[in-house]
């Protein structure tokens, strides 16, 4: 604070002016309130010995007690004090107050001793009767040198003390707006005094703080206004190279946010500086954890934290293929030298290959289906036409058998064929629905009929459940029916001789909307943890249910049509506990 010209004028002729207020406050409060309780107590005194004379006769003729009583209170109305007359053997005869009956003998006080020995008595203490802080006057009563009694009057010492803060309070206030005064003028002669220089510093913080447009007309021609005008050539210098360095610097930070690789910038001893959106999302880490932490607190993996040691220790860029432990994320780590104005850092750089490896094991596993799926049917039909070459033909019976079996296989191919060709439609767009209101029974009760005779060969129970007051869906119902069908022929055909099919259609909600939910539950073999994920894949299968038959297609075809209605497909399974397929639609009317 006092580094500032203004405050080393102000702030010494305020302390000066605020010492001397505090103590002539102090000085005349003292003297106020020994004057008011000299004052009070003369004041008591007198009142006192008023009393006094007024009691003298009837305490002479040494009368009852109840002759006195009145006498106190009315003196005690009349003053406004509590006034007690006290017998010369310390009997209280009356008391404006209390019940002198109750009160015990008051010739030990010490107010009452003192005014018997000097004639007059004072003491401030707590009434042993009224069990508050009082003051009291005390005096004798005499009758021809003879002490007959004693007359005293009190005062509550709250009384006293709220008088006596009341006259410190008229001090306090009438020294307080002194000193207003006298700190407002100090004000006024350091603000004149100052304000040049101020301004000045004000406008070079509103610079420093990047408002290079800020300007301070100079008013005098003196050194102040020499000052004046060099800053403002500064700042009007400084305004276009850092407008310049902005630009570039927006650029810049642009650029990292909306990249899809990582990037992390440390400094010399690991310590992250920058990191940006996507390199939060591959490391799973908020900018405001990550900042100013170690690099090997961020980024929590041995290989990346390796890495960045390999190229500290080398001075040259590293890279390698690392995968994140438990989440799948594979990346492209780079970790190279960066220069920086302190030393050099470490610029890390993480691009995300987790797609791509996804891609490449979709295209691969399409692959490997595919050709499993081809690879029977072809080899069926090579070894026939090895066989009917090498003399079936001349057996007609036998050619016959060959043929057929010719068809099937050829059957077995066209029907993968047109199942591709039907997936590809469906997620083109390209396949015609004829959406129109549906109930839930129209998409279940056909599929399962059709179903039941292929139900009761296997040796299984299959049930519906539909209820008819469900409400309608915006649906293609040939197209719904299909996906029943390929969930419930499912069910069928990975279920054991004597176990349970359940179709059943509820109401239910989808994205906090009303919604038919429609579910396939069997006591089948089960889906492993692992391939559950992967089901709905076109082609994939699961190694138990390769040696079953069909194309691997059903499941993938019934999750377009169901993304097609706006409606949500998934599953859930127990491995060797069965499996349950739902699917939702949104629905047309509540019930």
């Amino acid at each position: 604070m006092f580094r500032s010209i203004r405050w080393r004028i102000a702030v010494p002729y305020v302390l000066l002016i605020a010492v001397s207020m505090a103590g002539l406050t102090a000085y005349l409060s003292r003297i106020v309130r020994e004057e008011y309780l000299a004052g009070l107590e003369a004041q008591l005194t007198s009142s006192a010995r008023l009393i006094a004379d007024a009691a003298q006769p009837g305490l002479a003729r040494e009368e009852r007690r109840a002759a006195f009583d009145p006498l106190a209170h009315r003196y005690g109305a009349l003053i406004g004090a509590r006034v007690t007359i006290i017998g010369a053997d310390g009997t209280v005869f009356g008391d404006s107050q209390e019940d002198v009956s109750r009160m015990d003998n008051h010739l030990d006080r010490p107010e009452v001793q003192e005014a018997i020995i000097t004639g007059r008595g004072s003491a401030t203490r707590q009434s042993a009767t009224a069990g508050i802080s009082m003051t009291y006057v005390a005096v004798p009563v005499m009758q021809d040198d003879r002490l007959v009694g004693v007359a005293r009057v009190a005062l509550p010492l709250g009384r006293v003390q709220e008088q006596i803060a009341r006259l410190r309070w008229s001090i306090m206030i009438a020294s307080l707006l002194a000193g207003l005064f006298a700190i407002v003028l100090g004000g006024l002669i350091a603000e004149r005094t100052a304000r040049p220089l101020r301004l000045l510093t004000e406008v070079a913080g509103r610079m420093a703080q990047g408002d290079l447009s800020a300007r301070l007309f100079p008013t005098t021609h003196d050194e102040i206004g020499e000052l004046t005008n060099a800053v403002n050539n500064v700042a009007a210098q400084l305004r276009g190279e850092i407008q310049s360095l902005s630009a570039e610097r927006s650029r810049l930070a642009a650029i990292l946010a909306n990249m899809a690789d990582g990037v992390l910038i440390t400094d010399p001893e690991g310590s992250v500086q920058l990191i940006n959106p996507a390199a939060e999302r591959l490391l799973n880490t908020p900018e405001a954890q990550a900042l100013r932490r170690s690099y090997a607190q961020v980024m929590r993996h041995h290989q990346l934290i390796e890495l960045w040691r390999r190229c500290r220790e080398r001075d040259e860029s590293q890279a390698e293929m690392i995968e994140l432990d438990r989440r799948h994320v594979v990346v492209q780590a780079i970790v190279a030298p960066f220069p920086q104005e302190d030393g050099e850092g470490y610029l890390v750089i993480l691009q995300d290959l987790s797609q791509v490896r996804r891609l490449e094991t979709v295209r691969r596993d399409f692959i490997s289906n595919i050709s499993h799926e081809l690879r029977t049917p072809l080899a069926g039909l090579r070894a026939l036409t090895d066989t009917l070459r090498e003399g079936a033909l001349e057996d007609p019976p036998a050619a016959r058998r060959f043929l057929d079996r010719m068809d099937v296989e050829v059957d077995a191919m066209t029907q993968m064929v047109q199942e591709l060709l039907e997936l590809a439609r469906i997620e083109s767009g390209k396949a015609p629905m004829r959406l129109t209101a549906t109930p839930a029974a129209e998409m279940i009760l056909p599929a399962v009929e059709r179903l039941q005779p292929q139900a009761e060969r296997a040796g299984l129970t299959l049930t519906v459940d539909a209820p008819a007051d469900l409400p309608n869906v915006l649906a293609d119902g040939e197209r719904m029916r299909q996906v029943v069908t390929n969930l419930a022929h499912n069910a069928i055909k990975f279920t054991p001789a004597g176990g349970q099919v359940e179709v059943r259609a509820a109401l239910g909600e989808q994205g906090g909307a009303p919604a038919v939910i429609v579910s396939v539950r069997d006591t089948g073999v089960g889906i492993s943890e692992v391939d559950l994920p992967r089901i709905f894949e076109r082609f994939y299968k699961a190694d138990r249910a390769r040696s079953r038959g069909g194309t691997g297609l059903g499941l993938a075809i019934a999750k377009h049509i169901v993304q097609s209605h706006g409606g949500r497909i998934w599953a859930e399974s127990v491995e060797k506990k069965g499996s349950t397929f739902y699917f939702s639609l949104p629905a047309l009317t509540k019930p």
